[in-house]
């Protein structure tokens, strides 16, 4: 039987939508992949072992297994990166409990917005974030260090009293997305890592790291609330949580 003409039309967008959907996923992203790599391992790393000096880098803790590094958009975002070849947040190593804990190293470098904006910065106001395999342009495993989306700050203040230290769906979306929410201890994420947490509480999530994208933000009190938001072909979802983000920090000099 022939598909009826009126149900010919919805076919053709959906149809539309998933081939337009894979050449995102599939279609090489522009420029080189491995610049921050090149960064890190050609530039920060020989200049701080043969110098003294992280340049171009702001940091280079080689004792710890990470760098800082002042990302070329916004005036205070920074990037946390390790100073191993770590492709992304689907490489199996984030998960190894040898491995660094990434998460806790970018929220203690947060003191680098403060000390570039010139006075001190409410934790409330930043935020951290590293985008799925999906999502991202980079090949190096890096972390978003930078303030928070003032419409973000609000749904989240709204929302917070609701999440529990369980992942749970966000009762609000987040830049019209869906995300998994759960409040962490700062004991709790410093012994398991967001990574990790993820992976052994959410279903297949340890089998399909590469889909998900996560966040963190700092509560009241101390805790953490660590959102992930996971890749969806159909809903152009591609779990870049930088999307919570503002590069430009309006939340630092709100409208009057």
């Amino acid at each position: 039987m022939r598909p009826r003409p009126r149900l010919l039309f919805p076919l053709l967008i959906l149809v539309v939508v998933i081939i337009a959907a894979a050449a995102y996923f599939l279609w090489p992203k522009s420029g080189n992949p491995n610049a921050l790599w090149n960064i890190v391992s050609q530039k920060c790393l020989p200049n701080q072992q043969q110098n003294g000096q992280p340049a171009p880098c702001s940091q280079v803790d080689e004792q710890q297994g990470f760098v800082v590094l002042k990302d070329i958009v916004g005036p205070l975002q920074f990037l946390l990166m390790p100073t191993a070849r770590i492709s992304g947040i689907e490489n199996p190593a984030v998960l190894n409990a040898q491995t660094p804990n990434f998460f806790i190293q970018a929220w203690q470098a947060r003191h680098f917005m403060a000390d570039k904006y010139g006075k001190p910065i409410d934790d409330s106001n930043i935020s951290l974030a590293i985008n799925s395999e999906y999502g991202r342009s980079q090949n190096q495993l890096h972390i978003h260090i930078s303030c928070l989306l003032p419409q973000v700050k609000t749904t989240l203040s709204q929302d917070v009293g609701q999440i529990g230290y369980r992942w749970q769906t966000l009762p609000d979306k987040l830049i019209g997305h869906n995300y998994l929410a759960r409040k962490v201890s700062p004991a709790e994420l410093n012994e398991k890592g967001a990574f990790r947490l993820l992976a052994e509480e959410v279903p297949e999530a340890r089998e399909n790291m590469g889909h998900f994208g996560m966040a963190m933000v700092g509560l009241k009190g101390g805790d953490f609330l660590l959102l992930a938001s996971q890749s969806n072909l159909l809903l152009f979802n591609f779990a870049s949580t930088e999307e919570i983000q503002d590069h430009n920090c309006a939340v630092l000099n709100p409208a009057p």
